[in-house]
């Protein structure tokens, strides 16, 4: 298996560091994000990293307890990046000093400017005289550490930019990763030079990585899928497919909350297509007569994520021998399970995979995926052969439409969600748009209205239609459809739904855990 090149990023519990993340990841340089409190000696000796960026954070260096790097990550001779407070923890470490704000704290845009001094650090910037940032700090370096020199200046934060050359330490007030930097994308690819990044983080190489390690894991051992049809099952069970072949065997569980035709699209696919062992476990009975009456969101999950365990379950017993279970799990998903404090995360998506399982069964876990984000999976299904219509599909989420459906779930208002929800798709699809949006869709509404339809008097459902847009899952905001859209897209659901006599646009903007309506 090829080792590749390392970054190491520490968190301190910066709201943007998974988007440093993304930044270096479309440089084709490979890095994880590690909590500070675990990144210890050993840690960085068994890691080995090429580079090191320190995040920022919420934190004082002042207070009690306040996060820090071990103090040998500056010994270990590789370029270190400090941004926001990993500045000043860095100047605080190595002999700078950092003050309080007294009118020296800085939060949104601002305009840095060059001293004379070049730095390789900044090629490509200051074409202008001047770059747009963004900061976010209250604490300020008041002194710089011995060796550092100063080569960007605020108004607010007279050192913005600094530098030990010789040692190849780099620290910067603001943060490059965010869009409100528009050339800090460029500060990361003079950094990742400076440090000797190849960029060898492909979806060619990773794919023959990581047919090598499940292979090497899972031996001549059985494993289950358990596919939901969804992105990133579906990349995973062709990843694994092709590494163990019939080893692998998939259970499709239906629940009877998919949208139009899904069910008979994903079992063509895997079966027909890919002639990869599935089975279409159809309980759609037992899952919509379980939530029968049922209103609250948090008992309709718990009660699918039950079900779904239950019968699962049930299916990969008939298969017997399994000793792995495999899972879509992303690297988002691995990250944002981790506190960087050490304390308890919070709960966001209370529906992620299928928590209890693998203990329950006494399962090993096969997770090819846990290092990608939402993006370099599609790129992935795309290196593995999966047609774009398929890779391209908007997230579904695991318990369906029934967080689509607020209020009591029958078998009527699911067909009547299918059908909207149909028709709003192939509106989007008629327009070309379908690409430009993260996901769509329609939420039935527990609430019935008066209309009037012709010459007669109508009392049915109302929905809402929602669409955001998104690069990677992590942050959303809702697509701007024009008037004539809506419009049209309202009149053929009235007109070809039979239960809906109101539409609605929600334009609110929200981030990915909370996409979904309940």
């Amino acid at each position: 298996m090829t080792q590749h090149d390392r970054l190491l990023i520490i968190d301190f519990g910066s709201q943007v560091t998974q988007l440093i993340a993304r930044r270096l990841r479309e440089l084709s340089v490979y890095c994880e994000i590690h909590p500070f409190q675990n990144v210890t000696d050993d840690f960085l000796a068994d890691f080995s990293p090429k580079a090191v960026i320190l995040s920022g954070g919420p934190s004082s260096v002042f207070a009690e307890g306040a996060p820090k790097p071990p103090a040998s990550v500056f010994q270990l001779g590789i370029p270190v990046l400090g941004i926001c407070y990993g500045q000043q923890v860095m100047m605080h470490l190595l002999g700078g000093k950092v003050e309080r704000g007294h009118g020296t704290a800085e939060f949104g845009r601002a305009y840095v400017t060059p001293k004379d001094v070049k730095l390789s650090l900044l090629d490509g910037w200051f074409e202008e005289d001047r770059e747009q940032v963004w900061m976010s700090h209250g604490d300020h370096v008041s002194e710089i550490a011995p060796g550092f020199e100063v080569y960007g200046t605020s108004p607010n934060a007279p050192f913005a930019i600094t530098a030990d050359v010789d040692r190849h330490f780099y620290a910067v007030q603001f943060h490059p990763e965010v869009h409100h930097t528009p050339n800090g994308k460029k500060l990361y690819e003079n950094f990742v030079r400076l440090a000797g990044f190849t960029g060898d983080w492909t979806m060619g190489a990773y794919r023959e990585d990581a047919i090598a390690k499940i292979r090497e894991q899972v031996g001549d051992k059985k494993v289950i899928c358990g596919l939901s049809g969804g992105v990133d099952s579906s990349v995973a069970a062709v990843l694994i497919h092709e590494a163990i072949g019939d080893q692998l065997t998939c259970v499709f569980v239906d629940h009877g909350l998919l949208r139009m035709n899904e069910a008979d699209e994903v079992v063509s696919m895997f079966r027909d297509h890919y002639n990869i062992p599935l089975i279409h476990a159809d309980e759609t009975d037992l899952f919509l007569g379980e939530l029968e009456g049922m209103s609250d969101p948090e008992q309709k999950r718990k009660t699918i994520g039950r079900l779904f365990i239950d019968v699962f379950q049930k299916y990969a017993n008939e298969i017997g021998g399994a000793e792995f279970l495999a899972q879509g799990t992303l690297y988002p998903d691995v990250i944002e399970s981790v506190s960087f404090s050490g304390g308890p995360s919070v709960t966001i998506k209370s529906h992620h995979n299928v928590g209890g399982l693998p203990e329950k069964m006494g399962l090993k876990l096969v997770e090819p995926l846990r290092e990608l984000f939402k993006d370099e999976v599609r790129a992935l299904g795309r290196e593995l052969g999966l047609p774009d219509s398929f890779i391209g599909r908007h997230p579904f989420p695991g318990p369906g439409l029934a967080i689509r459906c607020p209020g009591e779930i029958t078998r009527d208002k699911l067909d009547i969600l299918r059908h909207a929800d149909a028709v709003y798709i192939d509106q989007i699809r008629k327009h070309g748009l379908y690409d430009e949006i993260w996901q769509a869709f329609v939420a039935i509404l527990p609430v019935r209205t008066v209309g009037v339809m012709g010459d007669g008097r109508t009392f049915d459902y109302a929905c809402a239609l929602r669409a955001v847009t998104s690069v990677d899952g992590m942050t959303a905001d809702y697509y701007p459809f024009s008037h004539e859209f809506l419009g049209e897209t309202a009149t053929r659901i009235i007109n070809e739904v039979q239960g809906i006599n109101r539409v609605t646009y929600d334009i609110t903007s929200k981030p990915p855990g909370t996409i979904e309506w309940e």
